[in-house]
């Protein structure tokens, strides 16, 4: 007993706790950002599953370049219009760099959608892959 009550021990007792939860923090939360796939896994997962691409950017974002199959949902109605979207398709959401859809997944999973994904990079990566946009 005098071992564990040491100060020393006391000290790294403590710091191999908090790296513990820490390494553990990951599992708890992977389920809520939704996993991002790359552009080589969207356009099979468009091809193959019939996903849908929501585009989360504003009107004026998404008429200066979108990727073509995207539809056009900023991320502010993406809760009121949910209910629009099929619960049975993987939809991947879309931003500029792939860091901002990820918020929007916890609100796809509270209307029932249950594969909802980001695309890695967002718009700007599909772009540096040389996918097909369009412009408007």
């Amino acid at each position: 007993m005098d071992f564990i009550l040491s100060q020393n021990n006391l000290l790294i007792l403590a710091i191999a706790l908090v790296a513990g939860i820490m390494l553990l923090m990951p599992s708890f939360f992977k389920g809520r950002a939704g996993r991002a796939v790359s552009t080589s896994e969207a356009v099979q997962m468009v091809n193959q599953k019939q996903a849908v691409l929501i585009d989360l950017r504003g009107a004026d974002q998404f008429k200066a370049a979108s990727i073509a199959q995207s539809r056009n949902i900023p991320a502010a109605d993406l809760d009121a219009k949910a209910a629009s979207l099929p619960k049975d398709k993987p939809v991947i959401l879309v931003c500029d760099t792939g860091r901002s859809a990820s918020r929007s997944v916890a609100v796809l999973r509270k209307h029932g959608i249950q594969e909802a994904y980001t695309l890695e990079g967002g718009i700007q990566a599909w772009m540096q892959a040389s996918l097909p946009v369009k412009k408007s």
